[in-house]
């Protein structure tokens, strides 16, 4: 029988292989959650930071929420006056941690590469 910690890695690791390369709403909702949020926040937040490039349903917002949340990326903070407030955790942190990883190394290779297109 394997330890408690060993299968909590493993499904760690499950997790994250899944997750990356994440979705853009994935990514951003999780890019909001630096702090704790509620759903409607996390929408003000995405459109304020993308100036307006991002506009993220409350449908599509809530169902990402709902499925982070079985995986134990994020979770409820507080429940307060109709408004659930949702916080990254251990795991969504380092989830959010190797996508900003993969997404700058695209960044450096596209730098490297975008003079290669000058016809």
């Amino acid at each position: 029988m394997k330890p408690v910690v060993e299968v909590k890695k493993l499904q760690s690791e499950k997790i994250i292989k899944a997750y990356i390369p994440m979705t853009e709403t994935a990514y951003y909702i999780l890019l909001s959650l630096s702090c704790p949020r509620h759903g409607y926040g996390i929408i003000k937040f995405v459109q304020e930071l993308t100036h307006g490039r991002i506009l993220l349903g409350s449908g599509t917002v809530y169902g990402t929420l709902t499925k982070m949340q079985k995986y134990g990326i994020i979770m409820v903070f507080a429940d307060e006056q109709k408004k659930t407030i949702y916080q990254i955790t251990p795991l969504g942190i380092q989830l959010i941690k190797a996508e900003i990883a993969r997404v700058k190394k695209l960044y450096q290779d596209t730098v490297a590469q975008e003079g290669g297109f000058d016809y």
